[in-house]
């Protein structure tokens, strides 16, 4: 039984990347990328809907304009106000959520079929007659400030944001996606209104669609809802100098647990070794237990709870980025760790098994992306910001399995680089043991009573660009 039924889940993956893999393109103008895969499993659509409009286009003074307007835009909108808008969503279980990566105002929409026609008259309404109510801006901002205030006491939010503004310096990729509370709180309608006519437009639109619908409706349906909608190009975002401010820098604070992020540039998604520098990732610290960090700083010194990294590619700048929280007399110790497991890797590389292992996962999880519309609509809307064209989905494990011994230590040696490493430490290091050289239990998180400081899945500068894998982790920073 047991083996018929490992049988019947394999057969059921396996077929998962076969169904995303057609993929048709739908024509809704030069300056829109529209993607489309038609399912009709279970009577449901999902949308996943792009617009460069992040938080890299906020004007001078006003860090954090563009996520305060996409967290608006279900606040009302032409004639419902903020509770009828919500009624309306509500009342025919529509999902409906939007929010400002770095480089994109990215918007989703799930629905029965039925309720597809309402859902896309709301998003029109929303996108070309907002409403920014006093009631309603009152309320996010104190959110938004109460938000800021709780992170000012969490280092790895701390640390994050230093980490932004030391590796990217004086360019809008250095501020937070949210602000800070001195920005926000200067934030009015008209910064609203004014950020929505400029740019919540179709030029540079992306879409994914994926569930019960034919591509004459769903043509259609998309026609009709961005015609309204401005065509006026977004302005370009400036280039980036120098990446990276190599050295540690520690915001001090009174923890017990500080925080340690850390960095180097990384691989955009147009250079040929985007995909070797994706593997490499994961056998250094992408994999999570089976990672080499996680070996050589939690499993054999005990270090850490947990260590991780990710690799994430924005519009002008990639960057790897990991993060690792230890107790305050250990910090140092454990930053040197990750250095010396860092300089290793890129003299020597994976073995041969590493890399094995490494395909397996990568390749094998896949199909779970694509195990629902919604999954589909938010996987396939990850590859268009990654200005990826349409047929990667059919090729990206075939990428991966390509991948050889050679490449991935071409690519380590490339990348990770110690000497250039960017670390900001929050918390207050103290003096303490030299790291042990022998297996010890892991650092358990703190108590229930109080926060942990672990390390967080939106640890820094900036959102989304997930690279190309499942989608599993939200807004600044998504893992592979």
């Amino acid at each position: 039984m047991i083996r018929a039924l490992c049988v019947f889940a394999f057969v059921l993956l396996a077929a998962l990347p076969a169904r995303a893999a057609d993929i048709q393109n739908i024509d809704l103008g030069k300056n829109a990328t529209i993607w489309f895969a038609e399912d009709h499993t279970v009577p449901i659509i999902a949308f996943n809907i792009s617009m460069p409009a992040g938080s890299a286009y906020d004007p001078a003074g006003k860090a954090g304009l563009a996520s305060f307007a996409a967290t608006m835009m279900d606040e009302g909108a032409g004639n419902l106000s903020s509770k009828a808008f919500h009624e309306a969503i509500a009342n025919r279980a529509i999902g409906f959520s939007a929010r400002a990566d770095r480089d994109h105002l990215v918007i989703s929409v799930t629905t029965l079929k039925e309720h597809a026609p309402e859902a896309m008259r709301l998003l029109q309404m929303a996108l070309t007659k907002p409403r920014f109510e006093a009631e309603a801006l009152a309320r996010v901002r104190t959110q938004t400030i109460q938000s800021l205030q709780q992170d000012e006491a969490e280092p790895p939010r701390v640390a994050g944001r230093a980490f932004a503004r030391a590796f990217f310096g004086g360019h809008p990729y250095g501020h937070s996606t949210i602000g800070d509370i001195k920005s926000v709180s200067s934030i009015t309608a008209a910064d609203l209104k004014a950020f929505a006519r400029r740019h919540w437009g179709k030029h540079g639109l992306k879409v994914a669609v994926a569930g019960d619908i034919t591509k004459p409706a769903l043509t259609k349906l998309l026609a009709d809802t961005f015609l309204p909608v401005s065509n006026k190009p977004a302005p370009a975002l400036p280039n980036i100098g120098r990446l990276g401010r190599p050295g540690v820098q520690v915001m001090p604070m009174p923890v017990p647990q500080p925080t340690a992020i850390f960095g180097l540039p990384g691989i955009m998604g147009d250079d040929p070794d985007f995909i070797p520098g994706y593997v490499a990732n994961y056998i250094l610290g992408g994999g999570g237990f089976s990672s080499r960090l996680t070996d050589e700083v939690r499993v054999k010194r005990g270090l850490t709870y947990g260590v991780s990294t990710s690799l994430t590619a924005y519009s002008k700048a990639s960057v790897m980025m990991g993060s690792v929280a230890t107790r305050a007399n250990a910090i140092r110790q454990t930053v040197q760790v990750v250095k010396d497991t860092m300089g290793r890797f890129a003299k020597e590389g994976p073995t041969q098994q590493e890399l094995d292992d490494a395909k397996t996962y990568l390749t094998g999880s896949f199909p779970m992306a694509f195990a629902s519309n919604r999954g589909t609509a938010a996987q396939l809307g990850t590859f268009q910001r990654q200005n990826l064209d349409i047929g990667y989905v059919a090729r990206r494990n075939s990428l991966i399995q390509a991948v050889t011994l050679a490449d991935v230590r071409r690519v380590a040696k490339r990348i990770y680089d110690p000497a250039k490493l960017t670390v900001v430490i929050a918390g207050s290091p103290s003096d303490g043991r030299p790291a042990p050289q022998v297996p010890r239990p892991p650092v358990r998180p703190p108590a229930a009573d109080t926060k942990p400081a672990a390390p967080t899945s939106q640890p820094a500068p900036g959102p989304e660009k997930p690279v190309p894998g499942p989608v599993t982790t939200p807004q600044d920073v998504k893992k592979p």
